[in-house]
């Protein structure tokens, strides 16, 4: 079989990855946003700092936006 054929597969294998996380990623941004829909008005939310292991106390319904959105991870 020729290169072109290994290189084909090795590329579907890469692709195939690809898709899987960004899968992963969607239910994991699901699971996050229902539950902050799920949580009572007086508990605290934390929100991580990026690239940073300090958490500072945030408000659950500008997470909540903040999440539906899709700017938690970026």
């Amino acid at each position: 079989m020729s290169s072109k054929g290994c290189s084909s597969d090795e590329q579907f294998e890469g692709q195939a990855a690809v898709k899987e996380e960004l899968n992963k990623k969607i239910k994991e941004q699901k699971v996050l946003v229902d539950e902050l829909c799920n949580l009572k008005k007086n508990r605290k939310v934390y929100i991580q700092q990026r690239n940073s292991n300090i958490f500072f106390v945030g408000d659950r319904s500008q997470t909540l936006t903040s999440c539906k959105m899709g700017d938690w991870g970026q």
